[in-house]
């Protein structure tokens, strides 16, 4: 994959990417907390929605997911979908949070150009300003499919919120309408919101839930024979890249990559502290205290999927995560072996013959190590064969798509924050800070 081109930039942190009328890219920003049309010939950018006045965003909240009718694309009419997240003026009993997510439709008017007629087809989803995920899909059946992270519970700021992602909801709780249990979950609805009727029942329930047990799912992706991929950040290793099969459990927060007690990976509940209570704790990433309750992977005795690759995990009970080169900013978490994987675009064989050798791949970005990645998969698509770096910069890589003739990948970054540079050292001096790229693909 050659050098990329700039197509637009003074973009607000750009979060997803689809195919709109006219040829033209559709993106969210997650900070601009707007949906923006972009043309890939000439960069010039028009405003499709404004939520500032509706979305909140002051972290990894905002305006996150973005689905596109294929009627859109051929005969520029149907409807877009889009989740971002709100503040619905009610705390959670638990955790006092007031932030919510929703998912809303939009009919595209070809005469305005904007997105139009808003209907909300479901409100109330758990939000917070970590973790948020909020990758959103068409499927080939026709239903949508959304992912929710953990929250950022259990760690940092919020160390002292419980971690949900192995909660499931009662039937009560579904009846209500309240999904609280839906953190670090993945979810398959219709398009109207509602429930679809052969979605799993788990443990006598059947919800929106598709899978459970995740941390930040952030790729998405669906390949030729409707397998559904997920990529999903890992603590300080192993990120996950995963074959999701419904009513999957996968292992969150009690396992980490493999069920192998070697990754340096111990689940410590600190909203469990006793007799010194959580609130009464300095939460550290790298010592937990004598009054949290551990478990070891293998003390995990729940059924669960492993996951189908892992990214950072060649490290050992013994390896330094507060040693050089970043022992002297303290920015610890960016020279974790993770590479904070963000998203998953599948290179469709219809489009493979652009690039051959590509036809059975998936393109993984990233956020820490600021690499594009070609994950190469066997025909079965049940083992990842060859990692491939496509192209390596001081950027962070929020997503890409790829163009219907498969000779250009499209790629959006974020306006700011960390990722490794010289030496592997943490800087926030990005490359192409907010920006639409364009990669050509050649032999």
């Amino acid at each position: 994959m050659g050098a990329p081109s700039v197509v637009a930039d003074g973009l607000n942190n750009p979060y997803s990417l689809a195919w709109g009328a006219h040829g033209k890219l559709w993106l969210t920003e997650k900070s601009g907390r707007s949906v923006l049309s972009v043309d890939p010939a000439t960069g010039a950018k028009s405003t499709l929605l404004d939520l500032s006045t509706q979305a909140v965003s002051s972290g990894q909240d905002g305006v996150l997911g973005l689905a596109v009718e294929p009627s859109v694309t051929s005969n520029s009419r149907g409807y877009a979908y889009v989740s971002y997240t709100y503040d619905s003026g009610q705390a959670e009993e638990s955790t006092g949070e007031t932030r919510r997510t929703k998912i809303v439709r939009y009919s595209y008017d070809d005469a305005t150009k904007k997105l139009v007629r808003p209907t909300t087809i479901i409100s109330g989803l758990p939000g917070s300003i970590d973790h948020q995920a909020g990758r959103l899909l068409i499927g080939p059946d026709g239903k949508l499919y959304y992912s929710i992270g953990d929250q950022g519970t259990n760690q940092y700021s919020l160390a002292c919120r419980q971690n949900q992602a192995q909660t499931l909801p009662t039937a009560a709780e579904v009846a209500a309408k309240d999904w609280f249990a839906y953190q670090g979950k993945t979810l398959r609805l219709n398009r109207d919101g509602s429930i679809p009727v052969d979605n799993p029942t788990i443990d006598g329930v059947r919800s929106h839930i598709w899978t459970y047990g995740h941390r930040n799912p952030q790729g998405f992706a669906f390949t030729a024979s409707g397998k559904l991929l997920e990529a999903e950040h890992g603590p300080k290793t192993d990120d996950e890249l995963n074959v999701l099969r419904p009513g999957g459990n996968y292992g969150w927060p009690n396992v980490a990559g493999y069920q192998d007690d070697q990754s340096a990976y111990v689940y410590g509940d600190w909203s469990a502290s006793s007799p010194t209570p959580c609130a009464e704790l300095t939460h550290s990433d790298f010592e937990i205290h004598e009054d949290v309750p551990t478990w070891k992977e293998s003390e995990f005795t729940e059924r669960f999927h492993e996951p189908l690759d892992t990214f950072g995990t060649s490290v050992t009970w013994d390896h330094d995560f507060t040693g050089a080169p970043c022992d002297a900013s303290g920015l610890y978490y960016i020279c974790y072996p993770t590479i904070a994987p963000s998203s998953l675009t599948y290179y469709k064989p219809a489009v493979g013959r652009a690039m051959p050798g590509w036809e059975n791949s998936v393109i993984m970005t990233s956020l820490k190590d600021g690499t594009i990645y070609r994950l190469a998969l066997n025909t079965i698509e049940t083992d990842v064969v060859a990692v491939e770096p496509l192209y390596t910069d001081q950027d962070r890589f929020r997503a890409t798509i790829v163009s219907p003739d498969g000779k250009t990948v499209y790629a959006i970054t974020d306006t700011a924050g960390l990722v490794r540079g010289e030496g592997d050292a943490p800087t926030t001096d990005l490359t192409h800070p907010g920006s639409l790229l364009a990669f050509p693909v050649t032999n």
